[in-house]
C-alpha cells in the first residue's frame, strides 16, 4: 500500500473514536500487522501516510487492507487495542513478552514430586517465587534436598529403575523410585518443604543450626562456616519480600513500575505490594515506542499488562504516562495513578527502575553476543536442528528465543523427506522456514538471527536455502564437540565461561531437545509387528520401545526385563516371546 492508498482509505473512514487494523492478505487468508487505537480514525489512519519510522514504513508498504471498529468511547478503544494485540500478535506492534528471568522454585504435579529451580515451571506444578538471587535459591533448594531427601530427577531417570542414583548415595535424595521410602513417609517430607516456602522457616533452619552448633563442638570449623552460610541463605530468602510499602489511604494493593529504553527494546520492572508488604517482582519486555521515550513505554504497557489481570489499587510509576484515556480508564476501575516525589513510595520507584535496568547496556548475554559478532543486538533468535534414526523419521526443529527467554508458543516443528543427509535435511528445513515468512505465510516476525545446530556443512546448507528463497537474514552456526561458533566469515572459539556462548548453547540445546522429542513421537507411532500382538495396545507398545528401543531388543529381552514395564505380565510377556519368535 502507498501514500495515495492509505490516504484514500482513511478518507472512508468515520470521525469517530476506535481501533485500526493493518492487514497483508484478504479474506480468511489475512494477517494483521498492526493494531492502533484512535480518537478520530479517520485522521489517524490518514497520517500513516506518512510514517514517522523506517519500521512503520515497511508495515505500510506490506499492508493492502485497513479494517477498523467504531468503539462509543477512548476508553473502549485503549482496551480492544490491548485485546486485539494479544489475539493477532501482530508483528509490527509494541508487544508485551513476560521476561522470566527471576528464577522460580517448583514441586512438581507427581504423587512423588520432583523439586527444581525452573524459569519455565509444568503446567500443575506448585510455584513459589519469584526470587532475585538464583545463587541463594539454589542454596536453599540444595538444603532442601540434604535435608528431606526430595528427588530432583527428571520423569525419565525416575522412571523403571531397579537401584537407587547417585543422588541417593550422595545423601540428596531418599530414593522413592526404589521404595527405600514409602510414598506416605515421602508425603510428609514434601510437606515440610512447602511449610517452609510458606513462611515456616524453622522447618529448615533449626535442623541447619543443630548441624552447625554440632560441628563447631566437634572443631570441624570449615564445615560449621559452611552451615553458616547456608543458614544465612535460608533464613534471608523469606526476607526478600520485606520492603514496605505506605499503606496509607486505604490501598491494599500497589503495583510500582520502573521503565528503561535500550535501543529499541524496553524493559518495565513490576514491583506488587499486599497489605504494605512487597510480595511479587517480575521484569517484562516490549518493543520501545518510536520517539516516545520512557512515558511511551508505560503508555504501551499499562494497557496491555492490565486489559486481562485484576487492577491494584494503585500504580505508581517514576514518570507520568501522560495520556487521558489510560487515566480515565484507571480512574473508571478505581485505581490511583500517580508519580511520588519523595518518600518511601519514591525509593520503591528507584527500586523498579533499578531492577528495569538491570540487564542494560552490553552486560546480557544477548549484548556481548552482538559484540563479539559485530551485529546489531539481535533480541529475536531462531534456532534449528534436524534429528532421524538412518534417514527414518526425518524431521526438523525451530524454536525460538526473544531476549534470552524461550517464547514457545513461537516453536514450531516439520516431517522431513527421508534420507539419510543432515545437509540435505538442513536445507530442507530452513527452506520451508524462509520460503513461508517471504510469501507472507509465517504469523512470526522475522527474527535477528538464525542459530543451526552444526558445523561448517550444516551452515552451507542454510544459507543455500536463504539464497534461493531471498530471505535475507543473517545465520550463524553452533558445533556440538568443541563449542565453535561458525560464521561465514570466521570461526569463533570463545571461552567456555563466555556469556555469549552460553545463551547460544541454550539456544542450540533447545533446539536438539525439541526435534529429538518430535522425532521419538514419530518413532513411537510407526507400525510394527508389536501391533500384531494380543494384550499389546498402543500405550503398552510405546512404553515396550522406549524401554528397549527396537522392536530386535524387545525380542531378546528376557521375562524378567519385560515383566519390569507396566502393562506387561507373566502371559503377555510370554505371547511377546512366541510371536517374535
Amino acid at each position: 500500500m502507498d501514500a495515495d492508498g492509505v490516504r484514500e482509505r482513511a478518507g472512508s473512514l468515520p470521525r469517530e473514536p476506535g481501533v485500526y487494523l493493518f492487514e497483508q492478505g484478504r479474506d480468511d487468508k489475512r494477517r494483521v500487522l498492526y493494531v492502533g487505537k484512535a480518537v478520530d480514525l479517520r485522521d489517524r489512519v490518514r497520517s500513516y501516510a506518512d510514517p514517522r519510522s523506517e519500521r512503520i514504513a515497511k508495515m505500510i508498504e506490506r499492508a493492502e487492507t485497513i479494517d477498523f471498529a467504531v468503539t462509543d468511547t477512548e476508553t473502549q478503544a485503549l482496551l480492544l487495542e490491548a485485546n486485539l494485540i494479544k489475539r493477532h500478535r501482530p508483528p509490527y506492534n509494541v508487544r508485551l513478552k513476560d521476561d522470566k528471568s527471576y528464577p522460580l522454585v517448583q514441586l512438581t504435579d507427581h504423587a512423588v514430586p520432583r523439586i527444581e529451580v525452573t524459569r519455565d515451571p509444568e503446567d500443575g506444578a506448585t510455584v513459589y517465587g519469584p526470587f532475585t538471587d538464583k545463587g541463594r535459591v539454589e542454596t536453599v533448594v540444595k538444603a532442601l534436598r540434604e535435608t528431606y531427601g526430595l528427588r530432583g530427577c527428571s520423569d525419565h531417570k525416575y522412571g523403571n529403575r531397579d537401584r537407587p542414583c547417585l543422588d541417593y548415595e550422595m545423601g540428596i535424595c531418599t530414593a522413592p523410585c526404589t521404595g527405600e521410602i514409602s510414598e506416605t513417609e515421602y508425603a510428609e517430607d514434601v510437606e515440610a518443604v512447602t511449610r517452609y516456602f510458606e513462611g515456616e522457616t524453622g522447618v529448615l533452619a533449626d535442623p541447619l543450626r543443630r548441624e552447625m552448633e554440632a560441628a563447631a563442638q566437634a572443631q570441624e570449623f570449615e564445615r560449621a562456616a559452611n552451615l553458616r552460610d547456608k543458614l544465612g541463605a535460608v533464613e534471608a530468602l523469606h526476607g526478600e519480600g520485606d520492603t514496605a510499602v505506605s499503606d496509607s489511604g486505604g490501598y491494599q494493593t500497589t503495583d510500582v513500575l520502573g521503565a528503561a529504553v535500550e535501543g529499541e527494546r524496553a524493559i518495565v520492572a513490576r514491583l506488587h505490594a499486599e497489605g504494605g508488604k512487597l510480595v511479587e517482582r517480575d521484569r517484562h519486555t516490549l518493543e520501545a515506542p518510536d520517539g516516545e521515550g520512557t512515558a511511551g513505554v508505560y503508555r504501551a504497557f499499562i494497557p496491555q499488562y492490565y486489559a486481562e489481570r485484576e487492577l491494584p489499587d494503585r500504580i505508581l510509576c517514576a514518570e507520568d504516562p501522560a495520556d487521558p484515556d489510560i487515566e480515565a480508564w484507571l480512574e473508571s476501575e478505581g485505581v490511583t495513578l500517580g508519580v511520588p516525589g519523595a518518600g518511601r513510595e519514591a525509593t520503591l520507584v528507584d527500586l523498579a527502575l533499578k531492577n528495569a535496568r538491570q540487564r542494560g547496556g552490553t552486560d546480557d548475554e544477548t549484548g556481548r553476543l552482538a559484540d563479539a559478532l559485530g551485529i546489531d543486538r539481535p533480541s529475536r533468535i531462531e534456532g534449528f536442528d534436524v534429528s532421524h534414526a538412518q534417514g527414518r523419521s526425518a524431521v526438523g526443529s525451530n524454536v525460538t528465543f526473544v531476549d534470552e527467554t524461550p517464547e514457545k508458543g513461537d516453536y514450531r516443528r516439520k516431517k522431513l523427506t527421508e534420507q539419510n543427509d543432515d545437509y540435505a535435511n538442513m536445507r530442507e528445513l530452513l527452506r520451508w522456514r524462509a520460503a513461508r515468512a517471504v510469501e507472507g505465510r509465517d504469523d512470526r516476525p522475522d527474527p535477528d538471527l538464525l542459530l543451526i545446530d552444526g558445523g561448517d556443512g550444516q551452515l552451507g546448507a542454510a544459507r543455500d536455502a536463504l539464497a534461493e528463497t531471498g530471505w535475507d537474514v543473517p545465520a550463524i552456526a553452533l558445533a556440538k564437540d568443541e563449542e565453535l561458533v561458525i560464521t561465514p566469515d570466521r570461526v569463533h572459539d570463545w571461552d567456555d565461561d563466555a556469556p555469549q556462548l552460553h545463551l547460544l548453547q541454550r539456544i542450540r540445546d533447545e533446539a536438539h531437545r525439541f526435534a529429538v522429542q518430535y522425532h521419538q513421537t514419530l518413532r513411537d507411532e510407526v507400525s510394527t509387528t508389536l501391533d500384531d500382538v494380543p494384550g499389546i495396545g498402543p500405550e503398552t507398545r510405546k512404553r515396550l520401545l522406549r524401554r528397549f528401543g527396537s522392536v530386535d531388543n524387545v525380542r531378546t529381552a528376557s521375562d524378567e526385563e519385560l515383566t519390569a514395564v507396566d502393562g506387561i505380565g507373566e502371559q503377555t510377556a510370554e505371547t511377546i516371546r512366541s510371536r517374535l519368535q
